[in-house]
């Protein structure tokens, strides 16, 4: 199975997608244009959105261990402006303070992140991984919005779901449905296995697709860049490969566990 990326990528990536986001909102006939897959949503909204996300996690990583996220006052800047250009030149700053922030704690300086239950670490390493599915999906967004997606970059895509999985679907709240397994197949050659349970739900990549093991109760199989998109719902499941039963899909993405 593979590993995760390397930090030095992660941070590569970051700027990478950091500079596609800018370059389709540059491209957009207006900021006021709706984003089609942030139902009401603005690609203004969408940009400040991502701009104060970068402040707000590189102010996370620069606190260190913490129970808690630093006070908004801590990250906060006046109110973003109307203007494309000064727009995009704040994102742009807000972008590099993240990254120059994650390259000076390392990967394994510890922080507060919202994911403390799950099975992904509570580290700069992993905010760099997941700030990294956060811009190529919000990518993806405002390439929409501009009428020119394109497809989220190989190596990202196959990192994203074993991303999303470790980190979004793993939680010890209890799953308000029967148990069930779903696997997701990647045609790249990856697989994994989501364990829904009263314990909550628990994420195993699988060696050779899962052979010799009990079949799931669901599976989805499609491309990473498809299997990204349609775990942050950006994509309907129904057009890709199901077998089993489809409405564990839709629990799943209908589901806001308290942990």
């Amino acid at each position: 199975m593979q590993e995760t990326l390397e930090f030095l990528d992660l941070l590569r990536l970051n700027d990478e997608r950091s500079a596609a986001f800018r370059d389709a909102v540059a491209s957009a006939p207006s900021l006021d244009a709706q984003v089609p897959s942030c139902p009401g949503w603005t690609l203004f909204d969408l940009l400040r959105h991502l701009g104060e996300g970068r402040r707000t996690w590189a102010a996370i990583v620069a606190a260190g261990p913490a129970d808690a996220p630093p006070a908004k006052s801590v990250w906060d800047t006046p109110a973003a402006p109307r203007e494309r250009e000064a727009l995009l030149d704040r994102w742009s700053a807000s972008a590099q303070q993240l990254l120059y922030t994650l390259r000076e704690s390392g990967p394994d300086r510890g922080c507060w992140t919202w994911w403390g239950a799950s099975q992904s670490p509570q580290t700069a390493g992993a905010v760099a991984r997941h700030q990294l599915q956060e811009i190529t999906v919000h990518t993806y967004d405002a390439q929409l919005t501009a009428g020119a997606a394109q497809p989220l970059p190989d190596e990202v895509a196959l990192d994203g779901v074993d991303e999303f999985l470790h980190t979004c679907c793993v939680t010890t709240a209890a799953w308000p449905h029967e148990p069930a397994t779903v696997d997701y197949h990647a045609t790249e050659g990856h697989s994994w296995r989501l364990t829904l349970s009263a314990d909550g739900a628990r994420t195993t990549r699988l060696p050779d697709a899962g052979a010799g093991l009990p079949t799931a109760d669901a599976s989805l199989r499609a491309t990473a860049d498809e299997l990204v998109l349609a775990l942050y719902g950006r994509v309907p499941v129904d057009p890709l490969k199901v077998e089993g039963d489809p409405r564990l899909f839709d629990q799943l993405l209908a589901w806001e566990p308290e942990e």
